[in-house]
């Protein structure tokens, strides 16, 4: 018996033509060019000096100053974000309203303004009174090192303290009230079961806010606290007066942390997105897209042999 309905021919597609894609893309590859080539032949740019104090050891110690501090702050900012967070959402009133006093006042003036006042600090607190007692604060206000992770570290809770929240707000209400029906308390429900689920939502703009306090960490020389990376720079240039190959110096340092941070950040991400994935076949896509309209972003469409096999 033969088939009623033959099998259409296969469609000859013919790709459009861009002729003006390579045009722009021609362009664009000749002014990258031209500005390559007029950059390695301008002799103001000070390369013999950038290639001798790339790899020197005064530049090398300031980047791994510059990594601790943005760790040590990053920590501040985890554990303050991860408190402010919880106190924001707190029913208690007054929880509530210290943090969000203290996020407006910490998101609400720059970071640089910020770090001059905790560099004037030692002139404002010498010695804190404690009834007939006296604490000299001298030697821990004057440490420049110190001031600088408390000051970034505390700025950065504020930021954190709102992508926390976010990812508190994600997990479903659901799963609230199943801890309320189990009996669990307000802290222990958000200590057992809400921060733990959060997490995959919280982690992978921590990474970006890390990245981006690494180059914030260029501003501590407000406080002043020149030992690293930025500030060890501007001492070497002001020094052999050349500042333009020092900058690059310093860039180029910054551009291979940021590179291999924001590889290690894509590695984190992919680790926190096992199992949020879903493949459909094409009936299961049809039946989703006309029963929510639009597809979610964690759908991708497979063959119906290729999941079987799976």
């Amino acid at each position: 018996m033969t088939d009623p309905s033959p099998q259409p021919a296969p469609i000859k597609a013919v790709p459009l033509k861009h002729p003006g894609r390579w045009v722009a893309a021609g362009i664009v590859l000749a002014l990258a060019a031209w500005v390559i080539v007029g950059a390695a032949t301008n002799e103001a740019y000070g390369w013999d000096v950038y290639r001798s104090y790339l790899l020197d050891t005064r530049v090398a110690t300031a980047a791994a100053h510059t990594l601790l501090i943005t760790l040590l702050s990053m920590v501040i900012g985890l554990i303050g974000g991860v408190a402010l967070a919880v106190m924001r959402m707190s029913p208690n009133p007054v929880l509530g309203a210290v943090a969000w006093l203290f996020l407006w006042v910490f998101r609400g003036t720059p970071i640089y303004v910020q770090l001059v006042f905790w560099g004037l600090m030692g002139s404002l607190y010498e010695v804190i009174k404690v009834g007939p007692a006296e604490v000299s604060l001298e030697s821990l206000l004057s440490n420049a090192f110190l001031l600088a992770v408390v000051g970034l570290g505390l700025n950065e809770a504020a930021y954190m303290a709102e992508i926390v929240r976010s990812g508190i707000q994600a997990v479903p209400e659901g799963q609230f009230e199943a801890s309320k029906a189990l009996g669990m308390g307000w802290w222990l429900t958000m200590r057992r079961t809400v921060l733990p689920q959060a997490m995959r939502i919280i982690i992978p703009p921590t990474g970006n806010e890390f990245i981006s306090l690494l180059k914030t960490t260029s501003l501590v020389v407000a406080i002043p606290y020149t030992q690293e990376l930025y500030g060890r720079s501007i001492d070497i240039a002001n020094a052999l007066f050349a500042p333009v190959p020092m900058l690059l110096v310093a860039a180029t340092w910054y551009l291979v942390i940021t590179s291999l941070l924001m590889i290690g950040q894509h590695y984190l991400e992919k680790h926190y997105e096992r199992g949020s994935t879903r493949e459909l076949t094409g009936r299961q896509l049809a039946a989703l897209a006309d029963a929510e309209g639009t597809l979610p972003r964690n759908i991708s469409v497979v063959n119906p042999t290729e999941a079987r096999r799976k």
